[in-house]
């Protein structure tokens, strides 16, 4: 059992005079999590004694105002930061800005749930300090085997699974390369910032993977805590992001985790694509009437799906989600109007009404891809 920990973090005059550089600087990314701040906080006061640090909180604009809490306690605490985040989402990229926006030479990345032991802390500084070390990771799986009661009966498995896919398909000197809970000399994570993905939850197999030169590592035991307040943030977009994350670094960037989700999104407006013209054909529709009400389907399926998952970081709501439609289906129209043309000519040839009806489809896919990124779903 853990000793409780005081609920408000304490506010020391003689830490507020003091205007040393913070050695150590804490990134923990939050999403509604207003309940965690100030005992997090309070925790850190009480176990990195000794040590000049500082703690940035970056929030992805939470609904329960998790940023106000946060403010209020930095305009009493000089070691307290926080960064807002609009229409941007995902751990990775709240992690990369607080990282190059710190100064201190060492950067811890942690979680806000609590679940992180924060009394590894100075132990992880002392390692990365004094030893050759350039990241050490805390980790759930070193020997000997640490108590993970954070863990769900789904969520142990999965990451277990997860965990030894990365190890096979990216061989990386650590047990645990899906930790969140880690500390690195900020350099290693400059050196690697213009290859690391600012989606997913896995940031640290995208560093080891993503820096120039191998890092040298050096890992710390801890017991994985359950969760005291808020809910888990794994869902099944969370397991696409890191599949994509695996495909990225094994094609060396070529394929993005976005580009993936693309795909995988397009395959299934190509079904519905196939399943309508089949139908409208057996209806009997003629090709050209078929085949474009085929495509517009696949459109509205695209851009549905789309907004959903490939772009939800720049999701679009409400009015915008209308008008978002327009624009794409007016853009796509033109991919439309070529895909009809061209493969009409072909059936008009060959009438196999199936590769017909795949030619139009990969034809306004092209398409639609240049012009969902630039113009569509645009970063704001």
């Amino acid at each position: 059992m853990h000793a409780p920990f005081s609920q408000d973090p304490p506010v020391r005059k003689d830490a507020q005079e003091d205007a040393s550089p913070p050695a150590l600087s804490i990134i923990i990314p939050t999403f509604n999590e207003v309940d965690n701040i100030r005992p997090l906080v309070g925790r850190l006061h009480e176990t990195l004694v000794g040590i000049e640090w500082e703690v940035i909180f970056v929030d992805d604009d939470s609904a329960d105002h998790t940023i106000d809490i946060i403010r209020r306690i930095s305009l009493q605490d000089r070691r307290v930061r926080g960064i807002r985040r609009v229409n941007r989402r995902g751990l990775a990229g709240a992690c990369l800005e607080g990282i190059l926006s710190s100064s201190a030479p060492i950067v811890a990345v942690m979680d806000a749930d609590l679940q992180h032991d924060e009394t590894c802390l100075p132990k992880m500084f002392r390692m990365i300090s004094t030893t050759s070390a350039d990241l050490v990771v805390a980790t759930r799986y070193g020997e000997p085997p640490q108590h993970v009661d954070g863990f769900t009966r789904l969520r142990q498995p999965g990451s277990i699974l997860a965990t030894g896919i990365a190890q096979r398909l990216l061989p990386t000197p650590t047990s645990d390369p899906m930790s969140g809970f880690f500390m690195v000399k900020r350099g290693i994570v400059e050196a690697a910032a213009p290859r690391l993905s600012l989606h997913g939850f896995k940031i640290l197999l995208d560093i080891l993977t993503s820096s120039p030169s191998p890092p040298t590592i050096a890992e710390v035991n801890y017991d994985f805590r359950p969760r005291l307040h808020g809910e888990s943030k794994l869902d099944a977009m969370i397991v696409m992001e890191y599949l994509g994350l695996i495909v990225a670094k094994l094609t060396g960037d070529l394929i993005t985790p976005r580009f993936l989700m693309f795909c995988i999104v397009g395959s299934i407006g190509l079904a519905v694509h196939l399943a309508v013209l089949r139908l409208l054909l057996l209806d009997d529709l003629s090709f050209p009437v078929a085949q474009t009400f085929a495509m517009m389907s696949a459109v509205l399926s695209n851009y549905t799906l789309n907004n959903a998952l490939t772009y939800r970081d720049r999701r679009r709501r409400g009015w915008r989600y209308l008008t978002g439609l327009a624009v794409f289906s007016l853009l796509c129209s033109f991919g439309v109007f070529a895909g009809v043309g061209l493969s009409t000519l072909i059936y008009d040839q060959e009438p196999y009404w199936w590769l017909d009806g795949i030619g139009g489809a990969v034809i306004g896919a092209v398409w639609n891809y240049v012009t969902s990124s630039a113009i569509t779903w645009r970063a704001r």
